[in-house]
């Protein structure tokens, strides 16, 4: 489990936090649960996530379990650093929707003296590293990976295989789209599917 390094406001030293896995892993959850801490801790917290995501809730950021925190959509990583204000911490939502300027973002933000929490997929539908992600992960001080279960095998799951015969890269979706896979299990899929 990650322990947030300080939760005091004496030091004003920012840091860049990523939660990634695959689809169902719980990395939403986990970003709400930090984010929920920080706010009983009493620090002041700007939640942001892609205008485009607008799955369960047009302006929150729900997860898959339907635990749910208010939030601000936003078109730009820019609006991200024009909107945070005077805040402690600033969480990220659904991140590997942005461009790569959500990296230099975060970085200014972190360089700011602020604590930067950012959740998203590392991997896209063909297991590739999903936009931004890589070069987040890379620069971030903390990166927790999650997993979820894999719905063929009951093993542990870290690639998003898209049931939806679909090829653009970006595709919103729930459980009738997705699901986890282990890695045998994804790519016996992925095998499975270019014989169609």
């Amino acid at each position: 489990m990650f322990i947030e390094p300080n939760f005091g406001k004496s030091k004003r030293t920012g840091w860049v936090e990523v939660v990634c896995g695959c689809m169902f892993s719980g990395k939403t959850e986990e970003l709400i649960r930090r984010l929920n801490r920080a706010i009983i801790a009493n620090q002041k917290v700007e939640i942001f996530k892609p205008i485009v995501d607008t799955r369960y809730h047009k302006t929150n950021v729900v997860s898959h379990n339907e635990t749910s925190i208010r939030s601000t959509p936003v078109d730009f990583p820019n609006d991200i650093l024009l909107l945070a204000g005077e805040c402690d911490v600033v969480g990220i939502d659904e991140a590997q929707f942005f461009d790569n300027s959500i990296v230099e973002a975060c970085n200014k933000l972190a360089n700011s003296g602020k604590r930067v929490v950012v959740a998203g997929l590392d991997m896209d539908f063909e297991g590739k590293p999903f936009g931004p992600m890589p070069n987040l992960l890379a620069t971030a001080e903390f990166v927790t990976k999650v997993h979820a279960i894999c719905a063929k095998t009951g093993e542990l799951a870290s690639f998003s295989y898209r049931l939806a015969e679909e090829d653009s890269t970006v595709l919103l979706g729930e459980k009738q789209e997705y699901e986890a896979r282990s890695r045998e299990s994804f790519f016996k899929g992925m095998k499975n599917r270019l014989k169609k």
